[in-house]
């Protein structure tokens, strides 16, 4: 896959993770888990260190007594995180301007 006027191309999929290397990423997760931190390394399943990482986890409850559904978003920061490939759903790079 190669962008036009881009001055990297890709030869295959990985290597859109190989130019995000040292760069705030966003991946999300099973589970409802949304990840968004700096790459330190990862490998062909896709297993990932993350550093500086901001997660966000969000549940849905139903109110028994109304049943009205309940959608609730807790963050936290870590500072350093192995993200295990089999739960990654999607992997963005950072947006880049050219």
């Amino acid at each position: 896959v190669e962008k036009k006027g881009a001055m990297s191309h890709f030869e295959e999929p990985l290597d859109l993770i190989r130019l995000s290397l040292d760069e705030r990423i966003y991946v999300k997760c099973r589970g409802e888990r949304e990840l968004r931190g700096k790459l330190h390394a990862y490998d062909q399943h896709l297993n990932m260190v993350l550093g500086d990482v901001e997660e966000t986890v969000t549940t849905q409850e139903v109110d028994e007594d109304t049943y009205e559904e309940i959608i609730r978003t807790s963050k936290r920061t870590i500072e350093m995180l192995f993200v295990r490939g089999d739960v990654v759903i999607l992997v963005s790079p950072p947006v880049r301007t050219n």
